[in-house]
């Protein structure tokens, strides 16, 4: 009982066939494709450095003021700093283009997955550090600035 043969289609670009498939073209760079120049431009990338600097600015203001109960801060800096660290490494991917190599990951959801988890965890910190913080300014600036309905 067989089917028949089907249709194969196949692709090719128009570069690979012919006697100089093997040539490098005389105009690309050997780094051409490798950075995209115009990703820091768009509204995506410009959010997440705003991101990176809030998350930077929240870190120094509570680093840089007097503890009363270490636990809260600590976990605070620990949540902005591996926030940021994760921001930074979803920009180097879209702006080094990784996305086209590892195809294996769904970035638009790992991302989605990370931005849900990050903000719960920056609304926890936030809370608690919030709390703990009593009247000393800098922490107060610290935890409110990350709170997510600030």
């Amino acid at each position: 009982m067989s089917h028949g043969a089907g249709i194969v289609r196949t692709t090719c670009s128009s570069g690979a066939l012919g006697p100089g498939a093997g040539a490098a073209q005389p105009g690309a760079s050997p780094l051409e494709g490798l950075l995209d120049p115009g990703y820091p431009r768009t509204h995506a990338a410009l959010l997440k450095v705003a991101q990176m600097v809030t998350l930077l600015i929240a870190f120094i203001c509570v680093r840089s003021s007097l503890w009363t109960d270490y636990s809260a801060y600590s976990y605070f800096e620990v949540v902005t700093i591996c926030d940021l660290i994760m921001i930074l490494a979803f920009y180097l991917v879209h702006l080094f283009r990784f996305y086209r190599v590892l195809t294996c990951i769904s970035w638009p959801l790992s991302e989605l997955l990370h931005y849900l988890i990050g903000t719960l965890l920056l609304l926890i910190a936030s809370i608690v550090a919030a709390s703990k913080s009593y009247n000393q300014s800098g922490l107060v600036a610290g935890a409110d600035n990350q709170s997510p309905l600030a």
